[in-house]
């Protein structure tokens, strides 16, 4: 299948499975999507609280962190990541987005080294002097680093078009509990399925201990919790993506008005979610980056936003015989579709021998819809 593909090889005859998806952030919504494509039916259980892909913009930027190191899967996430875009767009849902390119001054000769030593051969890039700078660059940063194939979107709006076009039926409400094959909510009402994936972020997390094996209220191992805010700009202190620390970024908020992005502050990592905002010595970290980054800080604050990411990425099948896509930290734009679609395939592959085994044992007078439903238990 092409990289920019966003269609699985579908299988459209026989019994129509059923999907719970617990969490709808980008990771949630991108299962949302991709399992619709192959016509299943999809309830999304989400509670609407915390979600750290409502964040106003977030970057497709292929290489993170400060060496130049690319996560394998890093292009073709990217590739798929506009080609979801485009594709939405084609369908009426329009999500603002920048595709740019991406700018990462660096501060000195070993920098670049690391990032020539650490870049694949397969990502477009071009070095640029000061001189070239498409933006009011501070002084100080020799080498900058231009990468072609990122840019910018409108998280929100992204995850609002996924779930609306997988035509999900959307339950606001949190899980306390689920399994290979249903969901408790916090009512006490409990939805069935034949497959059950759990794409929670840091609020979540916390929710649905039993089901990770702990006691209620209990959080799962392996995770950490990152808080970080951002501020929201009434104008774009940049006209791309730049990246250095901190990020300056475009975008355009719910209401439609475009502004720009000054983050993120990042707070020590935690074992478990913590509300709040940031303390003030991290908003003195984020202005002194900024004013070393760019020459031009005019543009007024308009706005502060906070939220937490799990870190420690779990994706596949689960202990208890459920599925999860969690965990993708900076990362989740960049892969999470991508990883949605993958995930998919593979439980599509599991599912399908289920219904055929089932099809196959079920009375020769039975209607195929009787013989899906009863795998409901």
């Amino acid at each position: 299948m092409p990289p920019d593909s966003t269609a699985p090889n579908s299988k459209t005859s026989g019994p129509r499975a059923s999907l719970l998806v617990v969490g709808g952030g980008i990771a949630g919504a991108s299962v949302c999507f991709f399992a619709a494509r192959r016509g299943w039916a999809v309830t999304l259980i989400d509670a609407d609280q915390g979600r750290a892909s409502e964040v106003p913009t977030a970057l497709l930027n292929p290489v993170r962190g400060q060496s130049g190191h690319t996560d394998a899967r890093a292009l073709a996430g990217l590739h798929l990541g506009w080609a979801l875009i485009r594709e939405l767009g084609g369908r009426g849902h329009r999500v603002a987005h920048g595709q740019t390119g991406v700018l990462r001054p660096l501060a000195n000769d070993a920098a670049r080294a690391k990032f020539e030593t650490n870049l694949p051969p397969g990502l477009a890039h071009q070095w640029l002097a000061p001189a070239d700078s498409p933006f009011n660059l501070a002084p100080g940063w020799p080498h900058l680093l231009f990468l072609p194939q990122g840019g910018w979107v409108a998280a929100g709006a992204l995850v609002a078009a996924l779930v609306t076009v997988s035509g999900a039926e959307v339950r606001r409400a949190r899980a306390a509990s689920w399994d290979a094959r249903s969901a408790t909510l916090e009512d006490g009402e409990v939805l069935h399925a034949d497959a059950v994936v759990w794409c929670g972020g840091s609020v979540g997390a916390s929710w649905g201990g039993a089901s990770w094996g702990g006691g209620s209220g209990s959080d799962p191992g392996g995770f950490s919790h990152r808080a970080g805010s951002l501020l929201l700009l009434e104008g774009a202190a940049a006209p791309l993506p730049v990246s250095a620390g901190v990020y300056l970024a475009p975008a355009t908020f719910s209401n439609g008005q475009r502004g720009g992005v000054l983050g993120a502050t990042f707070e020590a990592p935690t074992s478990g979610y913590q509300a709040g905002g940031p303390p003030l010595k991290s908003l003195h970290w984020l202005f002194s980056r900024a004013a070393a980054l760019s020459a031009d800080l005019s543009p007024a604050v308009t706005g502060i936003w906070t939220g937490s990411r799990l870190s420690g990425e779990r994706t596949g099948p689960q202990p208890g015989g459920w599925w999860a896509l969690a965990g993708l930290g900076s990362k989740g734009f960049l892969l999470g579709p991508l990883l949605a679609r993958e995930l998919v395939g593979q439980l599509g592959g599991q599912l399908g021998k289920r219904l055929d085994s089932q099809m196959d044992s079920a009375p020769a007078d039975l209607p195929a819809e009787h013989a899906l439903s009863s795998l409901d238990g």
